[in-house]
């Protein structure tokens, strides 16, 4: 248990983040299951739209280090493929 007055603020604090990144991480899985998902039915429109959305959580979720650049990069790029492959096809 916190025993000074900044530590437990700073658990307030933690415990309030926890929060908001717990939903933030979950609209970026969210949005990359519907990437996938148009994807597999092979819906070329809505894979795109979808990645385009995905593309803009992605991004804010990694400007705010909740994931780490990289592993942002590697999914974006990753659906990108995908997309493209289902377009060509």
């Amino acid at each position: 248990m916190a025993n000074s007055a900044s530590a437990r603020k700073s658990a307030r604090q933690a415990a309030q983040r926890r929060l908001v990144n717990t939903g933030l991480r979950s609209a970026y899985r969210t949005a990359v299951k519907s990437v996938r998902k148009a994807v597999a039915e092979g819906n070329v429109e809505t894979a795109k739209t979808a990645f385009r959305t995905a593309s803009s959580v992605i991004d804010r979720i990694a400007d705010k280090k909740i994931v780490h650049k990289n592993k942002a990069a590697r999914h974006k790029s990753r659906l990108s493929a995908a997309v493209k492959a289902i377009a060509a096809a």
